[in-house]
């Protein structure tokens, strides 16, 4: 990539197949044991040699994307310059395809997607795991967004150890509006106010269905500890999920924080079958038929 002025990432978004979800820490954060799955549904972040900081996007909901430094992706550029020393001089450009404020981490997406595409402009070959702690320090599931596959996050979701996983078919049903993802958390704390939280563990069944590949097994072990909270906010989700189930798909859940929906489906026939069907739901603004596991963050291009 010697003399690149220009280099273009792609990164996918990705469906939690488990969610299980401690009680707050001290901090404010909640401990979790997150299986991430990336899928194949991609935002590509191209950086360009400029003369300062920008941003601009293009895409589905692409006016719902902050453009000054509150952008995961400006924001891994300014902390990359400076642990580098330089100026993080970059136009940062955002191809959307990944749901903005869905659940599907888009904006973290494109954090990874950032990082990766400024380390190579600049030249740096920062080392990987510098560049996971600049991702944890983004937020929780950039992390995942640079790696991808599948993989199980633990504390916060930031620290990752890499899973088997088979190949799967998915159908992602896009909500109309967003969800706050501190406003879900903060949903899950009231309604679990007067129960004792469990410890959150990776679940040794959905572990073994995910790396079976056995969508039939996998279907059984689903689970999303947010799910409840998400539905608080946001109840029409219900007709959703039951609309994706009664169209054939072998498992519905909320993807993550919500308001996006995944379902789990056999096949591409059938993946197309729970498409049309979720189409005609008034809750659903459109389908992404799509497949797992995924890569993570991947230059594409540099020119």
């Amino acid at each position: 990539m010697t003399g690149a002025s220009c280099v273009t990432v792609r990164v996918p978004a990705k469906v939690n197949v488990q969610l299980a979800v401690g009680a707050a820490r001290p901090d404010g954060f909640h401990d979790l044991a997150n299986v991430f799955l990336a899928v194949s549904l991609f935002d590509e972040v191209t950086a360009t040699a400029a003369d300062a900081l920008t941003v601009s996007c293009e895409g589905p909901d692409a006016d719902q994307v902050p453009l000054d430094r509150t952008n995961l992706a400006a924001r891994a550029a300014e902390i990359l310059a400076a642990r580098a020393g330089i100026a993080p001089h970059v136009h940062l450009h955002i191809a959307k395809s990944i749901p903005v404020a869905g659940g599907m981490a888009g904006g973290s997406a494109d954090g990874a997607a950032a990082l990766l595409a400024c380390d190579a402009l600049w030249k740096l070959d920062t080392p990987r795991a510098e560049l996971l702690d600049i991702c944890a320090e983004l937020g929780s599931d950039v992390p995942f967004s640079l790696v991808g596959g599948a993989a199980l996050g633990t504390g916060r979701g930031e620290i990752l150890t890499p899973v088997d996983a088979g190949t799967f078919h998915w159908v992602f049903a896009v909500a109309h509006g967003g969800l706050s993802t501190p406003a879900v958390f903060r949903a899950f704390d009231r309604l679990t106010a007067d129960t004792v939280v469990p410890v959150p563990r990776a679940s040794p069944e959905l572990l073994a269905a995910l790396a079976s590949g056995d969508p039939d097994a996998l279907a059984a072990t689903l689970v999303n500890d947010l799910q409840p909270a998400a539905l608080s906010l946001r109840p029409e989700l219900a007709d959703t999920l039951a609309a994706g189930t009664g169209a054939g798909a072998l498992a519905a859940l909320v993807s993550g924080s919500g308001p996006t929906t995944a379902f789990l489906v056999r096949d591409a026939e059938s993946a197309a079958k729970v498409a049309a069907a979720l189409e005609a739901v008034p809750t659903c603004r459109a389908t992404r038929p799509t497949t797992s596991p995924a890569p993570g963050a991947t230059v594409v291009a540099a020119f």
